[in-house]
């Protein structure tokens, strides 16, 4: 996976530095890395790793080597248990590629965050008008409901990125996009049965689709509280 083989590509400082530790991947790779937290899926654990960058990043048990598998397994926050975020099915394609309006611009998304529950993908284009229409609405949404369990993502259904730039800008949206190279891609891997735009589709984090809330804003409020 190219994340893990960027990350683990990383030359480890020998400065010490507190918490920081070498993992060693399944392919023998090693990178020097802090494990925050660790989330429980199924019986199968994924560690939230802080680079030394700053950037964190997500491994599972068997992304890892045998003895460092077993660690992942046995770490015990010194903190006491805490609500860590579980690695979603979406953060491989997602990770890196998402975009976010500055001013009357898309700029590479910086301050994006994780859901601890839901997606909402975001199917549109800037050359719909049944789009235009209804935008309006999800921005209000989005600003008055926007919470730690969601996060909506446009995927985009337009040819030119000036133009999936200037919706953006029109309609002052507020949430991340993925970059229109990679939306080909999302629908390669993930369909969601879109028929049409603009369509609102709600996945969890572990990729079930839960439906199409175009109709449903008021649903969706009280799905994502």
């Amino acid at each position: 996976m190219k994340l893990i083989t960027t990350l683990l590509a990383i030359c480890i400082s020998s400065a010490a530095h507190a918490g920081y530790e070498t993992w060693t991947s399944a392919d023998g790779r090693t990178a020097s890395m802090e494990l925050v937290s660790v989330a429980d899926a199924d019986g199968k654990k994924t560690g939230s790793f802080r680079m030394r960058s700053g950037k964190t990043v997500s491994l599972a048990e068997k992304d890892l080597s045998g003895e460092d598998a077993k660690r992942l397994a046995e770490w015990q926050d010194p903190n006491g248990p805490t609500e860590v975020a579980v690695a979603s099915v979406f953060d491989e394609v997602l990770e890196g590629n998402l975009l976010r309006l500055d001013g009357k611009k898309l700029k590479k998304c910086s301050d994006s965050t994780y859901p601890e529950k839901y997606y909402v993908f975001y199917y549109t284009a800037s050359w719909c008008g049944p789009c235009h229409a209804f935008t309006p609405s999800l921005v209000k949404w989005y600003n008055d409901n926007k919470n730690a369990n969601v996060e909506i993502v446009l995927i985009t259904s337009d040819r030119d990125e000036k133009a999936m730039e200037g919706y953006a800008a029109e309609m002052n949206m507020p949430w991340p996009q993925l970059k229109l190279a990679k939306a080909k891609t999302f629908k390669g891997k993930f369909n969601h049965g879109v028929r049409g735009i603009p369509s609102v589709m709600v996945c969890d984090i572990e990729g079930k689709l839960l439906g199409n809330y175009r109709s449903n804003l008021d649903g969706l409020t009280e799905l994502v509280k």
